[in-house]
């Protein structure tokens, strides 16, 4: 269970934290100052460390060099970023403003443990791969450095890709549906580039409001508009010689889209209000689910602006289309959440297995997590069936299913005989199957057979008005 150290000076807000980080299984200390932390613990020992900026007696910086390595978290008020700015170029691992959402909080805390625990595999790992030993294993080791799970052609293909454009400073687009990992993408290219010592700087342009876009990203003079009571530098100026990631840049309004090409253009930046320009240092990649070509077509999106991004661009598959790493990934999932809770005992059923590698994922990777989640929490045995995934797999998926159940029989119902081949529509399949073999079968044989939970069998029995039969099986407790 990782631990986590808060130095905070306000006693609610580290007593908030505290109680969120300790619902999401996280070990938690705390300490209202650096000194008070010095004396109370061994900060070295602290898997990652949040603290205030602003603190009584010496700034929360001074953690960085008492770290010695392990990551420090700052958080700063939206009024003093350029103070945080200054922090991450001393070695802070990342910001976050304050007042910040749980669910901020709780990702960046998840991701820099998750990025701590990629580098440290990748220092064991590394020792290991010998030339000449092709193994799947050695295979894996090789990209342990990217940290990304997935030994599929596409993934190598991404990987060979990503190790050759890393080390440039040429922008990269990032393709692929949400949730299938683009910020991951991002962080590899960063990581592997010259530039991993800076900060990268990752912001979602969906998320922050459009009135308000050109301030955070380009930052604001002293005045420039209601409410600007002091100047502040904006994320642009805080990735200065590291990366900016910009997130679903496709919802990038065009006044933004045309200061950012000016970036590109001329390596400079002039913040909302200012007349003066100053000159930055960074290297761009972007991420969209959507086409931007299309959207430069009929105006939505600059296309000067698109082919500035489109030097390099990276194309992730969807989790569907990537084979066995769906269940390779789940398994990596399993582990990890294991862990936070102190079970080394858990692991998949057969029938959970199987429905992790037939349903379709259309939320990707970030639905395939959640899942594992929900299900290591829920789960009171050893193994995890599919009910606790809380997946309902789609008829789409167990047509295959239902003609390789009877390959040379026809499905059939009272006077119907049906052959599985002929065009008939999926619920038509589902319907005969449960018909003809719930006289024989119990719900559980049934659901499993299907391939689908007991729920989602008795949800399309209502839908599709089958009612279940209460003679010739029997009964299941």
């Amino acid at each position: 269970m990782p631990h986590i150290l808060i130095v905070e000076d306000e006693t609610i807000i580290r007593s908030a934290l505290r109680r969120l980080l300790e619902r999401n299984q996280y070990q938690v200390s705390e300490a209202g100052s650096v000194q008070e932390a010095q004396e109370r613990f061994s900060i070295p020992s602290f898997d990652l460390i949040v603290s205030d900026l602003r603190l009584p007696g010496a700034p929360g910086t001074e953690l960085i060099k008492l770290g010695q390595g392990k990551p420090v978290l700052i958080m700063t008020s939206y009024a003093s970023l350029r103070s945080a700015v200054d922090s991450m170029k001393m070695g802070a691992v990342d910001y976050i403003a304050k007042p910040f959402d749980h669910d901020e909080m709780l990702q960046a805390v998840s991701r820099i443990l998750r990025d701590r625990q990629n580098l440290q595999s990748t220092a064991v790992d590394r020792p290991a791969s010998k030339p000449g030993n092709t193994d799947k294993n050695t295979v894996d080791n090789s990209n342990a450095e990217i940290g990304i799970i997935g030994s599929c052609p596409p993934m190598l293909d991404m990987y060979s890709k990503i190790r050759k454009v890393a080390p440039t400073d040429s922008n990269v687009l990032v393709q692929g549906e949400s949730g299938t990992g683009k910020e991951l993408v991002a962080r590899a290219l960063h990581n592997l580039s010259k530039r991993a010592k800076a900060p990268m700087i990752s912001v979602n342009c969906a998320a922050i409001p459009e009135s308000l876009i050109e301030s955070e990203l380009f930052g604001h003079e002293k005045g420039a508009f209601t409410g600007a009571s002091a100047g502040r530098a904006g994320l642009v100026e805080a990735a200065d010689g590291g990366t900016l990631f910009l997130d679903e840049i496709g919802e990038l309004p065009l006044e933004a889209q045309a200061r950012l090409l000016r970036v590109l253009q001329e390596g400079e930046i002039r913040r909302v209000g200012s007349v003066q320009s100053q000159k930055v240092d960074v290297r761009l990649i972007a991420a969209t689910h959507r086409d931007l070509k299309n959207l430069a077509k009929v105006g939505q999106f600059r296309e000067d602006l698109y082919y500035r991004l489109h030097v390099i661009a990276l194309k992730l598959p969807a989790l569907r289309e990537r084979g066995a790493d769906v269940n390779d990934i789940a398994r990596a999932f399993l582990a990890r959440q294991s862990a936070r809770i102190g079970r080394t005992d858990l692991k998949f059923a057969p029938d959970a297995e199987r429905a992790i590698s037939q349903y379709s994922w259309p939320g990707n990777v970030r639905e395939l997590e959640n899942a594992v989640e929900r299900a290591v929490i829920l789960c009171e045995s050893p193994e995890i069936s599919a009910d606790l995934l809380g997946i309902d797999i789609e008829l789409s998926d167990l047509q295959d299913d239902f003609i390789g159940l009877a390959p040379q029989q026809s499905i059939s119902s009272g006077n119907t005989s049906l052959d599985p081949t002929e065009d008939l529509s999926l619920e038509d399949y589902f319907q005969h199957f449960v018909l003809e073999h719930q006289d024989h079968m119990t719900e559980t044989e049934l659901a499993r057979k299907l391939g689908v939970s007991r729920k989602c069998l008795w949800e399309r029995r209502q839908r599709l008005g089958i009612p279940r039969r209460k003679t010739g099986v029997a009964s299941e407790n």
